[in-house]
């Protein structure tokens, strides 16, 4: 079985979405399984797949804020 490394951008995306999700879960008072079925199901992670660029330069507190915005426009209520 071969082993396939990641491409930088790839890498870079999965690492800021390890990092943001806790973020936001601290943020919001939530434990991270939460946050991350919270995000699911709100459109957050869609959010943040697409986004993941521009929220990565973004100050972490943006970005959380920016994925509350798009959760509370899709239904999320906290």
């Amino acid at each position: 079985m071969e082993i396939q490394e990641l491409d930088k951008e790839t890498s870079d995306k999965i690492s800021f979405i390890a990092f943001i999700i806790p973020e936001f879960a601290r943020a919001y008072k939530m434990n991270i399984q939460d946050a991350y079925f919270y995000l699911k199901k709100y459109g957050g992670m869609d959010y943040l797949n697409e986004c993941w660029w521009a929220l990565h330069i973004d100050n972490p507190f943006w970005a959380v804020r920016d994925m509350y915005k798009v959760c509370r426009n899709n239904g999320g209520l906290r």
